[in-house]
């Protein structure tokens, strides 16, 4: 993992939350939006798998703890402001997103309205909630 250090993160920007992008490291297609706090990236680092915090739960998410799509990351680089972090990625299950599909970016916008431009990888209700 190759890791940039002329400028670090600022968590003290915003609330300690900072904009995370995940992008493919291979195609380069970005994968998903979410966050990070300064313990998150921490444990980013020194695992090599991706960890972000969850707004909606107030805690740390370990990308693929329960669907098993993991992230493992393959460089961190941080924008020239230090508030926003992009992780080059190897996605692994085929699904970043939590409705199933390769990228949280599976629709896009026609003058027809939204159009789905992925196909679905697999089916939150057999991945999430099982007892």
């Amino acid at each position: 993992m190759t890791r940039t250090s002329d400028i670090a993160p600022d968590f003290s920007l915003a609330g300690g939350l900072l904009p995370a992008i995940a992008q493919d490291a291979g195609t380069g297609a970005v994968l998903m939006l979410a966050w990070m706090n300064a313990e998150s990236f921490a444990e980013t680092l020194a695992t090599g798998r991706a960890v972000y915090f969850s707004r909606s739960r107030g805690a740390l998410w370990r990308k693929g703890e329960e669907s098993g799509n993991l992230q493992h990351v393959e460089a961190v680089y941080v924008d020239c402001d230090g508030d926003t972090i992009l992780l080059k990625v190897r996605q692994v299950g085929g699904a970043a997103c939590h409705e199933g599909y390769p990228s949280c970016f599976f629709r896009q916008v026609t003058p027809a309205g939204l159009k789905r431009v992925e196909e679905r990888v697999f089916d939150p209700a057999d991945v999430y909630d099982k007892p």
